[in-house]
C-alpha cells in the first residue's frame, strides 16, 4: 500500500528536487517525453510528494563478492533516496522496481518494516557466522523517512543485542540520534561510522545533493562522533573531475580537524540511466563547466562516461585519475588521515532470541 506524506517538511516543489526528469527505466517499453508548450515557464513546478512502498523482502542481509569492496555483506533498510544526489550511482536500481531512475528515485521510497525481526531469525541461523556489516551501502540508511519509521534505529538495536560488528555509511547528521547505541559499540570495538563529504560549498551541495545535511552539519556530526570516541572515517566522495576535485584536500583537512582518524575518495560512478541523468543536470545548473567535466570522467574511464570494470569504476585510469590519487595520498598522510586500526571484534557475537524461540533457563 502506498503512503504519502502530505504533512512532511521534506514535500516541495520538483524544483527542489535533485535530477530535473523522470526518464523511464531501461526496462520498459514505453518512454514519454515532457514537451513545453510556452505555458510552463508561467507556471510554479507541481509538488512533487514522497510516497512510501512496503518491500516484502524476506532476507535482510545481504552478501556481496566484489574485489572493489572492503566488506562481505551489507544491509540497506531503503530502497530510494530522498536526498537526492544526482551522482548516486544506485539510482538505477529503481528501475528493477518499475520506476524511474530519476524522480521516482527520490520520490517512491521502498521499506523493510520486518527487517529488525528477519535480522533477528537471520543472526539466529545455526549455521550464522559474524564479520563486519555495513549499514547504507547503497542508499543511504538516514535518510529523511528514517527519522519517522526509525528503521536504521531498531536494526541497529538488534546488532547492539547481539554484540555483532557494524559499519556505517552516511551524509546525514542523523547518525548522531543513535550514539546511545554506537559509543558503547565503539568501546567495545564493535561500531565505526563514515561520514561522506562531497563539497564544503554550501551551493554546490545544495543543487547536487538537496536534502542532504549541509556540509557544516556533518562536520559537526564527525566532531561529535569522535568526541563520543566512535571512530570517524571522512569520505570524500565521489569526486567529479572539474566540478568539486579541487576541495579534495580541503574537505580532508577540514575532516581532520573535526576529530575523523581515517578517510576514502571515489571516483563518480555514472551506470546505466544515470549517464543521461547527471549530463542532463550538469548542462542545466553549470552549462559553463559541462563539457569539462564530461570530458575528463570520459578520459578516466578509458573513453566512456563509465567503466564498470572492477578497480577501474571507483579510481578511474590515466593522467588525471593518478594524479587525484597522489593528491589524496599526500593530503593523507598530511592531515594524519592514514591511522590503522584494528579490526572490528566479531568473537563477542552471541545469536538475539526471536520470537518463537524458548529463552534458556536462567542459571
Amino acid at each position: 500500500m502506498d503512503i504519502p506524506l502530505p504533512n512532511s517538511p521534506y514535500n516541495k516543489n520538483a524544483n527542489g528536487r535533485g535530477a530535473a526528469s523522470a526518464p523511464a527505466g531501461r526496462f520498459e517499453r514505453l518512454e514519454t517525453n515532457a514537451v513545453d508548450d510556452g505555458w510552463f515557464g508561467e507556471e510554479d513546478a507541481p509538488k512533487l510528494l514522497t510516497r512510501l512502498h512496503k518491500d516484502t523482502t524476506r532476507t535482510v542481509i545481504n552478501y556481496i563478492d566484489s574485489p572493489d569492496l572492503p566488506w562481505s555483506r551489507s544491509i540497506n533498510p531503503y530502497r530510494g533516496c530522498e536526498h537526492g544526489c544526482i551522482y548516486c550511482y544506485a539510482r538505477p536500481s529503481h528501475s528493477f522496481l518499475g520506476f524511474s531512475a530519476g524522480l521516482d528515485f527520490e520520490s517512491e521510497i521502498f521499506h523493510k518494516p520486518d527487517a529488525p525481526d528477519i535480522l533477528r531469525r537471520e543472526l539466529s541461523a545455526k549455521n550464522y557466522k559474524p564479520a563486519t556489516v555495513i549499514l547504507g551501502s547503497n542508499t543511504d540508511c538516514y535518510q529523511p523517512v528514517e527519522r519517522e519509521l526509525k528503521l536504521t534505529r531498531a536494526i541497529i538495536a538488534v546488532l547492539a543485542e547481539s554484540q555483532h560488528p557494524l559499519n556505517i555509511i552516511t551524509k546525514s547528521a542523523l547518525v548522531l540520534r543513535d550514539m546511545d547505541y554506537l559509543a558503547p559499540m565503539a568501546e567495545r570495538r564493535l561500531a565505526r561510522v563514515n561520514i561522506s563529504i562531497t563539497t564544503l560549498d554550501a551551493g554546490l551541495a545544495r543543487a547536487m545533493e538537496p536534502r542532504a545535511a549541509a556540509p557544516y552539519k556533518r562536520l559537526k556530526a564527525i566532531e561529535a562522533l569522535a568526541k563520543a570516541g566512535i571512530p570517524v572515517t571522512v569520505m570524500a566522495a565521489p569526486m567529479i573531475p572539474g566540478l568539486n576535485d579541487m576541495e579534495m584536500e580541503r574537505i580532508m583537512q577540514s575532516a581532520a580537524d573535526a576529530g575523523a582518524g581515517k578517510a576514502h575518495y571515489t571516483l563518480v560512478r555514472l551506470p546505466y540511466e544515470l549517464k543521461t541523468l547527471f549530463e542532463e543536470w550538469l548542462r542545466i545548473n553549470y552549462p559553463d563547466r559541462a563539457e569539462k567535466v564530461l570530458a575528463h570522467i570520459t578520459e578516466m574511464h578509458g573513453g566512456k562516461l563509465y567503466n564498470p570494470t572492477f578497480g577501474v569504476r571507483g579510481r578511474g585510469i590515466g593522467v588525471v585519475a593518478e594524479l587525484m590519487k597522489q593528491r589524496f595520498e599526500l593530503a593523507r598522510k598530511r592531515y594524519g588521515l592514514d591511522v590503522e586500526r584494528p579490526p572490528l571484534r566479531s568473537d563477542l557475537f552471541r545469536a538475539p532470541a526471536h520470537e518463537g524461540q524458548q529463552f534458556a533457563l536462567a542459571v
